[in-house]
C-alpha cells in the first residue's frame, strides 16, 4: 500500500532549462547546443547538485576554455533566467495529493544548495512538502544508493510503501532497485493516467 509519494522537481514539477538564457547569448542554435554539450555540460552541473561550489566550478571551466568565459560566468550568474514557470499539471496532480491526507509527500532533488533558495523563494508549492532532500545540501545525488537511503531514513518510509516519480530514467531504475515502486514522468497527462492505474488518484 502506497503511504508515501517522493516527487523529483526539475522538469518534473518546474521547468528548469539552460536553453532559456542561452538563446538570448547565442545567436545560432547550433553554436548553443555545442557549448552546453561540451563546455557547461550536463555532468558539469551534476557536480554542483553534488556540492561543489559553483565559484570553483566556473572558475575551472573558465580557466579551460578562456574565450568562452563570458558564457560560462552567466551559467550561474544568470542562472534564474533558466527558470520557467511551474509545471501547472503536475502541481494540480500534486495539489489533489496534499489536499487528500492520504500520503506523505517528499521532494528529492538533484540542486545546487546555492540555488536552490530561489527556487524555494519562487515557487510556493515547495512549502506544502513534508520534507525536502536537495543533493547539493546532503553533497550526494541521485542515481546514488546513499542520497535514496538518505530521505528513506531520515523520514522513516519503508520502500515497498512508497512511489517515487523523475523524468529521468536512470534515477526511476535506481529507485526501483532499491525496491521503491516508480514512474518514470513524462508529462503530467501520463502522470495521471499511472497515479489512477495505481488506484493513488
Amino acid at each position: 500500500m502506497i503511504k508515501t509519494i517522493i516527487f523529483d522537481l526539475g522538469a518534473v514539477l518546474i521547468d528548469w532549462n539552460p536553453h532559456y538564457l542561452y538563446r538570448k547569448i547565442f545567436d545560432k542554435e547550433e553554436e548553443m547546443l555545442h557549448f552546453l554539450t561540451n563546455i557547461c555540460t550536463p555532468d558539469w552541473n551534476e557536480e554542483q547538485d553534488a556540492g561543489r561550489p559553483l565559484q570553483e566550478a566556473t572558475d575551472m571551466l573558465v580557466a579551460q576554455y578562456p574565450e568562452h568565459e563570458e558564457s560560462i560566468r552567466a551559467f550561474y550568474g544568470r542562472w534564474d533566467e533558466m527558470l520557467g514557470g511551474a509545471i501547472e499539471g503536475t502541481v494540480d496532480i500534486f495539489r489533489e495529493l496534499k489536499e487528500s491526507g492520504k500520503y506523505n509527500l517528499y521532494a528529492l532533488t538533484n540542486w545546487s544548495a546555492e540555488t536552490f533558495p530561489i527556487a524555494q523563494e519562487r515557487y510556493e508549492f515547495l512549502n506544502w512538502f513534508d520534507g525536502i532532500v536537495v543533493s547539493g545540501t546532503e553533497k550526494d545525488r541521485k542515481p546514488f544508493d546513499t542520497f535514496y537511503h538518505t530521505l528513506l531514513e531520515r523520514y522513516e518510509v519503508h520502500p515497498s510503501e512508497a512511489l517515487f516519480i523523475d523524468d529521468n530514467l536512470r534515477n526511476v531504475k535506481a529507485a526501483e532497485k532499491l525496491g521503491i515502486a516508480s514512474i518514470h514522468f513524462t508529462s503530467p497527462k501520463e502522470l495521471r493516467a499511472a497515479l489512477k492505474e495505481k488506484d493513488v488518484l
